[in-house]
């Protein structure tokens, strides 16, 4: 069966998201999950973006607003540190001096993107769930530039402070992954996922 003929609804309010979904030829259907997005306990932080993924999805799925269609839940986190031992998950910054501490630590450095994803069947109950993980280094960001950047609105609704796609894109030394992960959706691992999903129908 060919996903685009099940109407697709986004768990999700990011106008990054649905953006390239449409990119991509997609205009789904907009239901954003209310949900508490605290970080679970984790052993492995790639469970992290892809349980809050899970728990967007399954809240749609479980208002039963929908009789069909398939529901997409992603959430996206900042990793810095050894997968495997100490490490900072970083969030939305709170205000200026919490993006400067975060840009900060990330400067000069290689960090982690990982998307959690979470794509549920409506129809049948079933889903699946994984994490995309991009690798970005930055460049070696003076203060100055650092406090310019962050007295402009566009670090303060993006993990880690930062948009790829941004301004802020003069400052990515490299990337080691898919680009529209790092920016939030996975596109093209979200269709074989939903490919996969369908064909076990």
């Amino acid at each position: 069966m060919d996903n685009n003929e099940k109407t697709i609804i986004l768990a999700s309010a990011s106008p990054r998201r649905l953006e390239i979904m449409r990119d991509h030829g997609i205009d789904p259907i907009v239901h954003p999950a209310d949900i508490d997005e605290k970080i679970p306990a984790y052993t492995d932080v790639h469970q992290v973006p892809s349980s809050i993924a899970s728990q967007k999805a399954r809240a749609v799925f479980e208002e039963k607003a929908f009789s069909d269609g398939i529901i997409i839940g992603a959430d996206t986190i900042v990793y810095l540190g050894d997968p495997e031992g100490p490490g900072e998950i970083m969030g939305k910054p709170a205000d200026e001096e919490d993006g400067f501490r975060m840009l900060s630590e990330l400067r000069g450095r290689t960090h982690m993107v990982i998307t959690g994803v979470c794509i549920i069947d409506i129809a049948s109950g079933k889903e699946r769930v994984f994490s995309e993980t991009t690798s970005v280094t930055f460049t070696d960001i003076s203060d100055v530039d650092l406090k310019s950047y962050l007295r402009t609105p566009e670090a303060y609704d993006k993990a880690g402070g930062y948009a790829i796609q941004g301004t802020f894109a003069k400052y990515i030394k490299s990337f080691d992954g898919s680009y529209e992960n790092v920016v939030g959706f996975p596109w093209e691992r979200i269709k074989k996922e939903i490919n996969i999903l369908q064909e076990e129908l």
